[in-house]
């Protein structure tokens, strides 16, 4: 599988400035073990310093470690630290006042400290333009990382931004004083944010949904979301409006998705049914996994170092098609040694014909880890794929779908191909029957079959991949008809030979669609979404839809593949939908039952409606884009 960079964006970097309060941190060790940390040039790396009843006291640095005695820490020493700081809380955290800085402690079974990690607190002014675009976006952002990485440093600037320069109100969950320090007078760190501390942890959650009834706030940070009832409050929070900036114990999206208690931060994960014929087609379990809900967090940042992320634009996308098998496209930022921020889309390429379809991983994210998961869970009899939409009767517009995707950052099945190419690759291949069934009416030459044009830095593989059929099947280079394998879908066979035979066509009928080069099907089949037709589609091959079973529908269609002289002319969209809404209006009045028609546009539906009223027939509309439909009942 190859890797492509899409998009590469340089942008200025702020000023970065560091302030640590280090020496009140020091002056609570005693003086033989802060002395030699006198004589270390560089403190301003220190990470913490940790004491153990009977070992030799030690300061950490990125990569290394300094013994500071030949000393066993005592239990004298200990006292001695904790005598200068703050009391410790239910998590046994501790700080110093108007610091950063946060001590814990390793107690034994009797409750006694026998350890202590003196963490160092930074606070670190221009760390965040690094998503600055996200946060200014106003959209809930979720950051995960191992920890020390500086997810907490991260979002105390991103809490100080907000309140500071983009004037919004926002209150600061501060479980473990970590993110405003210790003490009643928050740290000057988070500017002119509000911080709620919060009595215990088992509480966070509590003072979550206090924060927003009690206190109005615009955004509100969150530090550490670690359990099912935080990741309720949460939900409830973003589902009123409110920006949500959090961490989460994981370094990954595949750690959320793969983790019961936190998944409902990226809109949770549920089994459905498949039915025997799908399963079988699919060759996998009757039950597979989709998306639940729409995640709480819109945006998801994964800090693999401290000056290096990688970016989920769109979570719901990017959770989508790790379900389905897709590979997931990602952002890479990463700080230069000059300051500036470096940008660039990376989306996995095509892979080669006999590579497995679970190894369609995502990048630096690991989404490799996903397809292994489902898979086991299909094993154990669980729920392991994509959900059956077409159980549901649902309908999927393919080019909205390619756009989203493309949006997100995710590849789909030709990454290499522009949303707008597969639009007019679809349209073009498309009948008429086909686009009035779901609901799509295109404008100008597209919505009469013209062929989309290929953009002018596409080579001439993605020119030809792009053709009209009549193009791409009519001729080889030797002047002969192409050979054609037809995935008969609800089409009688023996009609279908003996149109083939009539016509003198080298269409080969095939039993696989995956190696099918065409689909032909039915009307109501098409309309039901099933999945050969489904897929199809999904893959970029054209769908012939017929009106009828009949030898002269499907030789019309095989004509039309090879865009022979006597293939009959498209028909007008908008008479075929007028048509078919005046025949259930007939039905309306016949029966007295309501009937519900297919999804339109919104211009097809006033079209619609107008038809209703000229029959004395009451007709509404119901459902979502681009679902939305027209229901027609006698009015009495």
């Amino acid at each position: 599988m190859v890797t492509e960079s899409l998009v590469e964006n340089i942008v200025p970097s702020y000023q970065q400035s560091t302030t640590d309060d280090l020496e009140l941190l020091l002056a609570t060790l005693p003086p033989h073990i802060r002395q030699p940390l006198d004589g270390i040039d560089d403190t301003e790396h220190l990470l913490e310093i940790v004491m153990d009843l009977g070992r030799e006291p030690e300061a950490r640095f990125p990569g290394r470690e300094v013994l500071l005695s030949r000393d066993e820490v005592t239990h004298e020493d200990i006292e001695y630290v904790v005598s200068r700081i703050g009391a410790f809380g239910d998590d046994n955290r501790a700080g110093i006042p108007r610091t950063l800085h946060r001590i814990s402690a390793i107690r034994n079974r009797m409750g006694r400290i026998v350890g202590l990690t003196c963490r160092v607190g930074r606070s670190v002014l221009g760390t965040m333009d690094i998503i600055r675009d996200l946060v200014e976006s106003g959209r809930s952002i979720l950051i995960l990382g191992k920890p020390g990485v500086g997810k907490t440093t991260l979002l105390r600037e991103v809490a100080r931004v907000l309140a500071d320069e983009l004037n919004k109100r926002v209150i600061i969950v501060d479980t473990s004083n970590e993110i405003a320090g210790d003490g009643d007078i928050p740290h000057p760190g988070i500017g002119r944010a509000r911080r709620m501390q919060v009595p215990t942890p088992t509480q966070q959650h509590a003072v979550m949904i206090e924060a927003v009834e009690n206190h109005m706030p615009e955004v509100i940070v969150i530090d550490e979301i670690g359990t099912e009832l935080e990741a309720e409050a949460a939900r409830t929070i973003a589902e009123r409006g409110v920006q949500l900036v959090g961490t989460a114990h994981g370094n990954t999206l595949a750690n959320i998705m793969m983790n019961p208690t936190l998944a409902d931060l990226i809109g949770g994960i549920q089994p459905v049914t498949l039915g025997d014929e799908e399963a079988r087609r699919r060759g996998t379990q009757k039950t597979v996994l989709e998306r639940k809900a729409p995640p709480t967090f819109d945006v998801l940042v994964e800090m693999q170092e401290r000056q290096r992320v990688t970016v989920h634009r769109d979570v719901s996308e990017t959770v989508d098609a790790v379900l389905r098998g897709l590979p997931a496209g990602v952002e890479m930022r990463w700080r230069r040694d000059d300051g500036t921020i470096e940008q660039r889309l990376e989306v996995p390429g095509r892979f080669a014909p006999g590579e497995e379809r679970g190894r369609r991983v995502g990048g630096p994210s690991r989404m490799g880890e996903i397809t292994d998961w489902r898979e086991r869970a299909g094993r154990r009899g669980g729920r392991g794929g994509w959900g059956e939409r077409a159980e549901r009767g649902e309908r999927t517009d393919r080019v909205a779908q390619i756009e989203r995707l493309e949006l997100a950052g995710v590849a789909g099945s030709r990454p290499t191909e522009r949303t707008e190419g597969f639009g007019g690759y679809e349209r073009s291949w498309a009948t008429e029957e086909a686009r009035a069934a779901t609901g799509r009416h295109e404008r100008g030459q597209e919505a009469r079959g013209a062929p989309a044009q290929p953009s002018s830095d596409r080579d001439e593989g993605e020119a030809l991949e792009l053709a009209p059929p009549s193009d791409r099947f009519r001729r080889t280079a030797s002047g002969a008809l192409r050979p054609v394998k037809v995935y008969p879908y609800g089409v009688n066979r023996d009609r279908l030979e003996a149109a083939i035979e009539a016509l003198r066509v080298p269409v080969t009928i095939t039993k696989d669609v995956l190696e099918a080069d065409v689909v032909m099907t039915l009307k109501n089949y098409y309309r039901k979404n099933l999945g050969p037709v489904r897929d199809a589609e999904e893959s970029g091959k054209p769908v012939f839809i017929l009106r009828s079973n009949t030898v002269s529908q499907i030789q019309q269609s095989l004509e039309a593949l090879y865009g022979m002289q006597t293939a009959e002319p498209q028909r007008d969209i908008e008479h075929l939908v007028l048509q078919e809404t005046e025949d259930a209006i007939q039905h309306v009045l016949s029966t007295s039952q309501p009937v519900e028609l297919p999804p339109q546009n919104a211009y097809m539906r006033r079209l619609q409606h107008q038809l209703a009223q000229q029959y004395n027939v009451g007709s509404r509309s119901a459902g979502r884009e681009p679902h939305r439909r027209v229901l027609l009942f006698r009015q009495d």
